[in-house]
């Protein structure tokens, strides 16, 4: 075992695994991909089939990448190897979805950050941010060459020096900080948007029985749009619940937390459908906008709103919370790279991972100004030509890296792995009442599902 292994801490507690995999969940899939993909999905068919998706396929799937992850305490990389070398490219499957993701992701936390500076700013006057049209103000900030590299560059450097000295501590102490703050703040601008004039149409939107959906998207248009959403929400795919989960002490009940946490994560993700939703229909505007719904929608809404700049403020804290705690569990995923593959520091690694996340983030944010004619995938055919450099990041990581990553996971931990190793490790906190029920979830519908997903993504199905 290297000196760096033999440095290597866990989480504090169950309370302490709690708060870093929740936090590590709750990201910009639930404040901004979840509102809009609900609106592109009809509201309550894509609510319904979303909270199913999470109890049959995500649960059981987070229970054997818990386990998988406790049980040999290592990068995904590793933890792959240690059961069959040739095996370990689903673990580089993992790691490549990562750096791709964090390309773009430390990039939009970066924005997040700097509308929170702004509506901080126009709370006394200052500027003129709160006056200025949303989409002006948006598309001048992202075509800038320079600007929003500064504020990924910030993001970065916070990432770095929260984690550099110890993953496990350094993560679990900002956790501490950035959720409590997450859901206080998601609750103010959700009890204010539901309360604003018109919002009930909203809420009917979220909660009311529609099948309208159905018939615009089709079933499996919907059931996609669902499932790919919960895969991202809770990480499956990423090698972030394996690497989490390496931190998890012994006495922590994988099954508890394996339900807990992604329940949390559907909460915030409500949560953000409620600060979102009953706004964009008390002002008439598309609830199917697009990923403009959190930057330029959202922006217009709060200036109509009374107090608009103090809701702004509220929001985008809990944005930037939401964000820079993700940013934080993906950066940790990558560092295993160095630590366990290369014989690098903790301190190193991550500052190389820092630093290639940075590198990667610097072509998407030109994507918008100077490299705006460049689409890398458009040899890929029609539908491919409009994809500027951040849509072609993210497809490459989301669609194609994370789909086949996690379609492999769960193959290898069903079939190759097999289940009885998986029951070992969650069975020392206890017996498994229904490990009957999760073995057909995970070994039958989890691979037909993500089977599903991985073909709808690259547009096969």
């Amino acid at each position: 075992m290297s000196s760096v292994e033999k440095k290597r801490s866990n989480f504090s507690g169950t309370l302490g695994f709690f708060l870093a995999n929740v936090a590590g969940a709750v990201g910009l899939g639930n404040l901004w991909g979840f509102p809009y993909k609900m609106g592109r999905g009809g509201g309550f068919p894509f609510l319904v089939i979303y909270l199913v998706a999470v109890f049959a396929i995500g649960i059981p799937i987070v229970i054997a990448e818990y386990g998988f992850g406790r049980k040999f305490r290592v990068g995904p990389v590793k933890a792959y190897s240690a059961v069959n070398k040739k095996w370990s490219f689903v673990g580089w499957l993992h790691e490549i979805t990562c750096i791709l993701v964090m390309g773009f992701y430390a990039l939009i936390v970066g924005y997040l950050m700097k509308y929170m500076c702004m509506y901080f700013l126009a709370i006394f006057g200052v500027g003129s941010f709160a006056a200025t049209d949303g989409a002006s103000y948006f598309t001048g900030m992202i075509s800038s060459p320079i600007e929003p590299l500064i504020w990924t560059a910030l993001v970065l450097v916070l990432t770095y020096f929260i984690i550099r000295n110890d993953f496990a501590k350094g993560y679990e102490k900002a956790c501490k900080v950035l959720l409590p703050v997450l859901f206080v703040m998601l609750i103010i601008v959700a009890v204010r948007s539901c309360t604003l004039p018109g919002a009930t149409e909203g809420l009917k939107y979220m909660f009311e029985p529609n099948l309208s959906a159905f018939g615009e998207l089709g079933f499996f248009g919907v059931f996609s749009l669902a499932v790919v959403q919960m895969w991202f929400s809770i990480n499956i795919g990423f090698g972030t619940n394996i690497f989490l989960s390496s931190f998890m002490p012994d006495k922590t009940s994988i099954t508890r937390q394996a339900i807990v946490i992604p329940i949390a994560d559907m909460i915030v993700a409500v949560l953000a459908g409620l600060a979102i939703m009953p706004a964009v229909f008390a002002y008439g505007l598309d609830p199917s906008s697009g990923p403009s719904l959190l930057f330029i929608t959202l922006k217009n809404v709060f200036a109509d709103m009374p107090a608009g700049n103090v809701f702004g403020f509220i929001f985008f804290v809990s944005a930037v919370a939401a964000g820079l705690s993700t940013s934080i569990g993906i950066t940790g995923a990558l560092v295993p790279i160095g630590t366990e593959e290369l014989g690098w520091s903790l301190d190193k690694s991550t500052g190389a991972s820092c630093l290639l996340s940075f590198i990667l983030s610097i072509p998407v944010s030109l994507g918008y100004g100077l490299l705006s004619g460049v689409h890398p995938l458009a040899w890929l055919g029609e539908r491919f030509a409009g994809y500027d450099m951040l849509d072609s990041i993210d497809f490459l990581g989301e669609n194609v890296f994370l789909s086949f990553g996690a379609l492999f996971m769960v193959v290898f931990i069903g079939w190759v792995w097999k289940p009885d190793a998986v029951l070992t490790e969650i069975e020392k906190n206890g017996a498994f009442s229904w490990k009957k029920l999760w073995l057909f979830l995970f070994r039958y519908i989890a691979p037909l599902a993500t089977f599903f997903v991985a073909l709808n993504s690259l547009g096969i199905l």
